[in-house]
């Protein structure tokens, strides 16, 4: 593509303008330079031959350059480019912090160029550019990076819809008949033999009574107890405390390896199956694809309840997901999810962490989040100790973690930065190494050889009982623990000391198992949001990483979609092309039928960009575009919509013919069941290809997990099929440029219109 045609497809971003920051360079005499834009743009400096620099969005809001094709280096009107862009002010690099630049005596807070590009095909006039600057004291870089701006143009707002799809929204008649999988979490229903609180264990139970009551089989696989522990129930105990608990009958499995007809079999003679405890398999941890798959023989659909071993790559919780044709989150999964969710949110200031425990390197990622988003951080546990010897305090070598001093320092500069306070203990209760009965107080700076700090001190819980006071959010995360002192004091009064708080309107969020349990000790008031166990879970989050757990279940569309800003008319008949590509042809079918609306779903975030810029440019109200893997979130979206789907169409799918695991992954059963509940009466599916055994196998997909509601449509206006059952011209009278291509090289297309059987 020319220069020329380059720029013309992007000039509907700005028609007139072109705004730029130019920044020096060593090869500014070589290359035409390096250029820095404002706005996303295509800019094409032409002479005999041409520079094209391609600018892209940054999530700080100005577009940095993203890469230069140079195929020469202007040697026409070189001296004349340079000469122009020496009189032109120089940005520094970090131009976003650096408010003024300075140059031949002027000062400017930013700057825009205006540059008319014109082309000459003369040698004699290579290039000529118009070049005027106006000051831009006032006007802010607006936040135009591409996620954002595709998210704005899709009208969805962030919402706290967890982004995975969950069972309570799964269709109930759906589960009926099939052989579902829980993975269920123990921890909320086993400690030492005995069950834990009733309401914890009625919301573990939810999602299997569900399943149960909506005609499903169920197959339990857990945990419990340690692998070598020698208080491991057996599997029958489990099996007849989960049968007089849920009152129906529990079958206990002999192993974990049955082949499908012996599940099948022994599910015709039990409402559940309790497969053999987990732990003692190794494969589990290792994540064994080989036990993965025998894990999960015979399953319909899996169901992960086990949220407290989200953060863990198991075979269980992961590796089985790729054998199941649905993976979603139960009740129990979702609800705690969620609270998590809300707990990490910051609605009240200031917003004070106290952290217990150590490990401070591990650690490190997690508390520089905490250092930019709190108001204050309080160390109760031997991370203390690091803080103290990076400050330069006597420690005991038996006390630091090695290397933990830099990242001490790191977190302290950056608390120094936004100006909050890191608070570490000014003393603390000590126990003398000869005599264990004796205990006496030592300031952090001045402890003596031979006493070991067990405890903190007094003024220690005084700084700390002063800076909670004035908190409205809390995060409580990790044991007030120093070493392996069993003193439980200082642990004692923090929790009163936020008990008074949570009493003053403070939300309170408890993190770990010995923070909960220290909870329990005090009354404190609604305010108290939620407590976790599984620190692991909330640290690896605080880490900025996903969860395998959560990742690994099908994903939702994580945003609420405002359909009356994206179409005039959001009631009327919707069309979607699943895997839309550069979406020509929905573009030039919304432009063809106004009455109809239209939209695109394909994973490429980039093609989404170019297509919702041409919905823009044309000025389409009936035409939109999702970034998204349609596979899991088509019935989140297309549920959401407040008209009918009238038709659905699926065109020339690449199956990757190098991996045949993956070769068919572009169609499977999840999104042929949610286009079939949530086509119309009257609707449609269209589907083709040039290659004849995609189309194929995509025509009896559908038939086969239509479950009898599509059937190929006969009757159809324009509907005429050739001696294979394969339509002979595309109905819509509007190509794909694929399809055009296709016919244009002589090729035949294999095409297939599927309609709902008597309207159902």
């Amino acid at each position: 593509m020319s220069p020329e045609g380059i720029l013309s497809e992007r000039d509907h971003i700005l028609p007139e303008q072109v705004h730029l920051l130019l920044e020096r360079t060593t090869t500014m005499s070589e290359h035409c330079g390096s250029i820095r834009c404002i706005v996303g743009a295509n800019v094409c400096i032409t002479g005999a031959r041409f520079c094209i620099a391609r600018a892209t969005y940054s999530t700080i809001g100005a577009l940095w350059l993203q890469k230069v094709y140079c195929w020469s280096e202007l040697p026409y009107g070189r001296s004349a480019l340079s000469s122009l862009l020496e009189r032109l002010i120089w940005l520094p690099e970090d131009c976003g912090s650096r408010r003024n630049a300075k140059h031949g005596g002027e000062i400017f807070d930013r700057m825009s160029f205006d540059i008319l590009i014109d082309q000459r095909r003369t040698r004699s006039s290579l290039l000529r550019l118009k070049v005027r600057y106006r000051h831009m004291l006032t006007e802010p870089i607006k936040n135009t990076s591409v996620d954002y701006e595709v998210e704005l143009c899709n009208g969805a707002e962030k919402d706290i819809i967890l982004p995975v799809q969950c069972l309570r929204n799964y269709p109930k008649e759906d589960l009926f008949g099939k052989i579902v999988m829980v993975r269920f979490d123990s921890t909320v229903l086993f400690k030492e033999g005995q069950m834990l609180e009733l309401k914890s264990v009625h919301r573990a139970f939810a999602s299997i009574k569900y399943l149960c009551n909506a005609g499903a089989k169920v197959v339990i696989v857990t945990d419990w107890g340690e692998p070598n522990g020698s208080t491991r129930l057996p599997t029958q105990s489990v099996a007849d405390y989960l049968s007089k608990f849920l009152q129906v009958k529990v079958l206990a499995a002999d192993g974990i390896y049955g082949r499908v007809q012996s599940k099948q079999q022994k599910l015709e003679t039990a409402d559940i199956l309790l497969l053999e405890n987990l732990s003692v398999y190794k494969e589990e941890v290792a994540n064994c694809p080989i036990f993965s798959e025998k894990l999960s023989s015979g399953i319909d659909i899996f169901v992960n309840d086990a949220f407290s071993d989200s953060h863990r790559i198991l075979a269980s919780t992961v590796g089985v997901v790729r054998f199941a044709h649905a993976s979603v989150a139960g009740f129990h999964f979702e609800e705690e999810l969620l609270r998590l969710t809300k707990a990490l949110e910051i609605i009240k200031r200031p917003y004070i962490a106290v952290i217990g425990g150590g490990n401070l390197m591990d650690k490190s990622s997690a508390l520089c989040h905490l250092a930019s988003h709190c108001d204050g951080l309080v160390f109760v546990g031997t991370m203390a100790f690091q803080f103290m010897h990076a400050l330069g305090l006597p420690v005991s070598s038996g006390l630091l973690e090695v290397g933990a001093a830099a990242e001490a320092l790191k977190l302290i500069n950056l608390a120094k930065e936004r100006n909050i306070p890191i608070l570490i203990p000014r003393d603390f209760w000590c126990m003398n190494s000869e005599n264990p009965k004796l205990l006496n107080v030592f300031p952090a700076h001045d402890l003596l050889d031979g006493w070991k700090p067990i405890d903190l001190g007094p003024k220690s819980l005084t700084d700390i009982s002063s800076l909670l006071s004035e908190s409205k959010k809390v995060l409580w995360i990790g044991p007030v623990k120093l070493g392996t002192s069993q003193e439980k004091n200082g642990a004692s009064r923090l929790v009163f000391t936020l008990g008074q708080a949570c009493a003053n309107g403070c939300l309170l969020t408890v993190v770990g198992r010995a923070a909960c349990k220290a909870i329990k000790e005090v009354e404190t008031s609604q305010s108290m949001q939620y407590c976790f166990k599984s620190a692991a879970v909330v640290w690896k989050i605080l880490k900025g990483q996903s969860l395998p757990g959560v990742a690994a279940l099908d994903q939702a569309y994580p945003y609420v979609l405002n359909w009356s800003s994206i179409y005039d008319d959001p009631s009327g008949p919707l069309i979607v092309d699943i895997g839309s590509g550069n979406g020509l042809f929905l573009l030039r079918m919304a432009r063809t039928w106004s009455s109809l609306n239209f939209l695109g779903l394909e994973i490429n975030k980039k093609l989404v960009h170019r297509c919702l810029e041409s919905v823009q440019k044309f000025g389409l109200r009936n035409g939109h575009f999702i970034s998204t893997n349609a596979t899991t979130t088509f019935r989140s979206i297309v549920s959401s919509y407040p008209g009918f789907l009238l038709l659905v169409s699926v065109q020339c799918p690449d199956p990757d013919f190098n991996k045949s695991d993956h070769r068919w992954r572009m169609l499977q059963r999840t999104l042929i069941e949610a286009i079939t509940d949530l086509l119309s009466g009257e609707g449609k599916v269209f589907l083709q290809s040039d290659i004849k055994s995609v189309a194929t196998r995509m025509k009896q997909q559908f038939i086969r997990y239509g479950r009898g509601k599509l059937l190929v449509d006969v009757d159809g206006i324009g509907v005429e099929y050739d001696g294979e059952g394969w339509l002979k011209h595309n109905p819509f009278s509007v190509q794909s440029d694929w399809e055009q291509h296709v016919i244009d090289r002589g090729d035949p297309m294999y095409r297939v219109m599927l309609a709902k059987a008597d309207g159902n």
